[in-house]
């Protein structure tokens, strides 16, 4: 195997001192050291790549060219005990690139799941874990050292510019530190899998541990002093609380050690209610130290077991569920001792005192962009900024904790109201703290509602906030839009219409971020069980025009999905009362997608917005078709610049367009033959390009059909031909449609698909597949259709000698004339065929008694048989159910339409069309009856009353039941 290294440092021979494209080679390298399955392999690929990475330093200037070559390398057996030799090496700078290789490979193979590939990995660990881990604790040493030996003297930046050693040294620690988080992390599976307990958990987290406290005071010492060093010291607090982070996620079992869980809770408790005491204050490390509780609270293999723990020490060992059993009860009992109740109660007061309050930093930035302040608050990542980290471990905490912090939150909540009036308008301390405790409650509001009266609460305070406009209480209009919408469930009786004007009246506001909010529950609200589509026809008008000019105002890109799907809601449920606003909205329309040109995403949210739209218009879609016609063109165009991202979501717009048409408008017709295109490219639209077609075939009629029937023949045979037995179950019952529709027109066609149903009707490899035996049962009945309704391209079409040559080719057993090996066929394979396709098959099987065919006669005992089948087992059904359709008479279908006063007329149109089906309206008694006499006349009374003489006599007496002639 040869491996190539490409780097961007071409002088092989150049050294540290001279070389400028250092970092381009360490950066540059490890990225092309991908696809390593073997552990010697990849010990080879790392020292050599070691080796070439080395060849800058001065301590491998002096090895030969050939040496460094990896394409003559030797392989060696002891590569891993070699490349632990040159991690050893006194050179700091060396020893900093070959961990940034290893970094690389081992982030690379981390991403390998099979069973060999984690093996590999797991026998990587245990080389390399040791060593780095030694390293790892000697750097820490050395760094707290220097740092304190710096932090005496006066000259330090002098110092750092004469020795870069300590900032190498710093670079490398941080190395080794991602590299034991991958090993531990990917080294082992999970314990909460095998209840296993990875040793290196309990080694690791103390010390880390005790490594952030030793370094947390060197944030604030260096942070006016040092700029380098003040930066590692922020770095290597953050990356140490992350590595405990990924630990106790991956390996939470691991993390139930006196020394690990309690003290590590213990600490991040501290820092998040007493940052000052515990000597910083910077915002990112107190975020990880929320989410770090917040992980440990919430996690599912801490939760006690109802059955209790399992002491049996003496006993058999362990199950694997035991085990965890104990681990959890060990877990619940640290974090009791932990977190007592009075410190859960600080906890959660100190969240909404302290961290759920606006800064002055918040409300310049809210003034500056109050849409980026709206979106930074609610739709980014929890774990990025504070407030939103601060809310999340809150509703973890009052989950875990709901009857002792309910009460708490409550007199937070009646304390700030206290204090800050409805009618204020300064921003004062008072109103930051009810902004505070409505974020609470909205939060918890299914555990607050048996403490608060909404009702009372409404009328008596936010009522009257929501209608106090001062600019300065935006804080509180802003809070109570987003919290009734999250309080809908307790909106009772009338309140609820108020509530729903309140916010509508909130979309009116003149700060963006309270309107985006307001928006935002009212989806919530118009998307609820309870709601009255009465209350949202009144301000229907409203709501139209400020989400217009909502979308107006915004600039970015969440803002205008939100509107979007707010505008999707608004149009779901005011069904065929958007008709007055069809106009204003086709307008909005188009200036959306003009103005969302590049960007697929928030056109992805247009085209759904529009499918609700044509919808909701009904017969009365044609009045957005200059509109939509374009876009539709342009997203069902598999040429066009976006096909790839708008193709699905034009497919499914087109198809709500059709059904919703009252008739088929050339526009519609021609855009027909987008969907050859469609179909060519693959068939993951297959189900909507089906419904498609039938919408053009049976709206369209032979209007359709003349201009468009070389691209539907080009569909069907590419469906036919290329799709597996789901496809084909998908597809076949259009192709029986289109017979149905255009017996003439349509077979001659679809010759050539017709010809592979043929081939499928006749293969016998359906075995034990239910899948490819519906196929073989559905092709027979299309068949059986074709030879009723086309009696004579039937005939032309199983006489052609090109298909029966193509069939005996594939090994396939049949006879000079396919129709007799059809007819076997209808036979065979009648028991394993629905209703429908019974009927068929026997409708068939009794025109068959007509034609010249020879063969018949000596078969006429296997189709009476059927036909009696088919005959009695459909009065059977409609003795049982009177109200079902009776597939051997027309005589269940009424003259009026009262079956479908439920349905839509788009719906009832294609039901007429399928049940005005002739083979469905034909009586098979009827038709039966009048084809024994004709089979009769045709093959000579004495050949015909033999045929009959060899029918059982119970089976005689059957066919005399069902033809009524006994």
């Amino acid at each position: 195997m040869t491996i190539f290294f490409l780097s961007k440092c071409c002088n092989i021979d150049c050294t540290a001192a001279s070389c400028t494209n250092i970092q381009d080679c360490a950066l540059g390298l490890p990225k092309r050291v991908v696809c390593i399955y073997d552990t010697k392999l990849l010990s080879a690929i790392l020292y050599t790549t070691t080796i070439i990475y080395l060849a800058h330093s001065r301590i491998c200037h002096s090895r030969p060219q050939w040496f460094l070559s990896p394409h003559i390398m030797p392989f060696r057996s002891d590569l891993l005990s070699v490349l632990a030799q040159q991690l050893q090496s006194a050179d700091v700078l060396a020893s900093h690139r070959v961990f940034m290789v290893l970094f690389r490979t081992l982030k690379e193979l981390s991403t390998k799941r099979l069973a060999v590939d984690q093996k590999n990995y797991a026998e990587i660990t245990g080389h390399l874990f040791e060593y780095t881990w030694n390293l790892w604790k000697s750097d820490v040493q050395t760094i707290l050292q220097n740092l304190s030996m710096l932090l005496q003297r006066n000259d330090m930046d002098s110092i750092l510019e004469q020795s870069n050693d300590l900032i190498l040294i710093c670079d490398r620690w941080l190395l080794c530190l991602k590299i034991i988080r991958q090993l531990i992390f990917s080294g082992y599976a999970s314990d909460s899998r095998t209840a296993l307990e990875v040793w290196q958990v309990r080694e690791v987290c103390p010390t880390v541990l005790t490594a952030i406290k030793s370094l947390l005071p060197y944030y604030d010492s260096f942070k006016d002093k040092q700029a380098k060093l003040w930066d590692f010291a922020k770095r290597a607090c953050i990356k140490l609380m992350k590595v405990l982070v990924t630990l106790h996620g991956r390996h939470p079992y691991s993390f139930v050690h006196q020394t690990v869980l309690p003290a590590i809770v213990d600490f991040c408790l501290n820092m998040i209610t007493s940052p000052e005491q515990a000597g910083t204050s910077f915002e990112e490390f107190l975020i990880q130290s929320m989410v770090l509780v917040k992980s440990v609270l919430e996690c599912k293999e801490y939760r006690p077991s109802p059955t209790g723990r399992v002491i049996h020490e003496n006993a058999q060992p362990l199950s694997l569920e035991q085990r965890k059993k104990n681990f959890a009860a060990v877990a619940s009992d640290m974090l009791k001792v932990v977190l007592p109740g009075d410190r859960v109660m600080l906890l959660c007061n100190i969240l909404v005192r302290r961290y759920f309050i606006y800064t002055a930093k918040d409300l310049e930035e809210w003034s500056e962009n109050p849409e980026s302040f709206h979106h930074e608050q609610n739709l980014v990542q929890w774990t990025e900024i504070k407030r939103p980290c601060a809310e999340a471990l809150f509703i973890v905490i009052f989950e875990k904790y709901r009857e002792l912090l309910a009460p708490v939150v409550v007199s937070v909540l009646r304390e700030a109201m206290a204090v800050s009036p409805p009618q204020e308008t300064d921003v004062t301390a008072g109103m930051l703290l009810k902004d505070a405790a409505y974020t609470a409650a909205g939060h918890v509001y299914y555990e607050l509602s048996n403490y608060l009266n909404f009702n009372e609460w409404f009328h008596g305070s936010l009522s009257i906030e929501v209608s106090n406009h001062h600019p300065n209480m935006r804080i509180i209009r802003r809070k109570i839009a987003l919290l009734l919408g999250q309080w809908i469930s307790e909106i009772k009786g009338d309140t609820r219409k108020l509530v729903y004007h309140a916010l509508v009246g909130l979309l009116q506001d003149n700060d963006i971020a309270v309107r985006l909010a307001a928006c935002s529950s009212l989806c919530y609200l118009f998307q609820e069980s309870s709601f009255s589509e009465l209350d949202l026809f009144e301000c229907l008008p409203t709501c139209w025009t400020m989400s217009f000019k909502l979308i107006e105002d915004v600039q970015e890109f969440d803002s205008k999905v939100q509107v979007l799907n707010f505008i999707s809601v608004l149009l779901e449920h005011a069904g065929d009362k958007i008709i007055p606003f069809a106009s204003q909205l086709s307008q909005f329309f188009q200036m959306i997608w003009d103005e969302s040109a590049g960007e697929s995403l928030l056109q992805i949210q247009l085209l759904t917005a529009l499918k609700t739209f044509v919808s909701s218009l009904g017969f009365q879609s044609p009045l957005s078709y200059h509109v939509l016609i374009p876009i539709l063109q342009n997203g069902v165009n598999i040429d066009s610049p976006d096909a790839l991202n708008l193709l699905e979501d034009s497919v499914l717009l087109w198809e709500a367009t059709l059904s919703n048409a009252p008739s088929i408008v050339p526009q519609l017709l021609d855009l027909f033959p987008y969907l050859v295109g469609i179909v060519n490219r693959s068939f993951d639209h297959l189900e909507v390009t089906i419904k498609i077609i039938e919408d053009y075939a049976i709206f369209g009629g032979s209007e359709f059909l003349k201009s468009h029937g070389a691209s539907l023949a080009n569909i069907i045979d590419t469906i036919i031909g290329n799709v597996n037995d789901k496809g084909l179950l998908t597809s076949l019952p259009i192709v029986d449609l289109l017979i149905q529709i255009f017996p003439l027109e349509a077979p001659p066609l679809m010759s050539s698909a017709l010809q592979k149903l043929i081939f499928i009707s006749l293969s016998q490899d359906d075995g034990q597949n239910p899948s490819r035996t519906a196929v073989r049962a559905s092709s027979g009945a299309i068949l059986a259709r074709l030879l009723v309704m086309n009696t004579n391209f039937s005939a032309q079409l199983l006489s052609e000698p090109p298909l029966l040559a193509s069939i005996q080719q594939a090994g396939i057993a049949v006879s000079n004339n396919m129709l007799i090996s059809l007819i076997d066929m209808w036979i065979d394979k009648v028991d394993d065929a629905n209703a429908t396709q019974q009927k068929e098959y026997a409708m068939a099987l009794s025109v068959v008694l007509t034609l010249q065919v020879p063969q018949v006669i000596d078969k006429l005992d296997d189709i009476l048989s059927v036909c009696t089948t088919v005959i009695i087992g459909s009065r059977e059904v409609k003795t049982i159910d009177d109200t079902s359709g009776d597939i051997t008479s027309s005589s269940w279908i009424g003259n009026d339409c009262s079956g479908y006063s439920n349905t839509s007329s788009k719906e009832l149109r294609k039901r007429q069309v399928k049940d005005s089906d002739p083979i469905k309206q034909a009586s098979l008694e009827n038709v039966l009856r009048g084809n024994l006499k004709a089979c009769a006349a045709l093959h000579g009374d004495a050949a015909f009353n033999a045929a009959i003489s060899r029918i059982h006599p119970s089976a005689f007496a059957q066919l005399q039941q069902a033809l009524n002639t006994a």
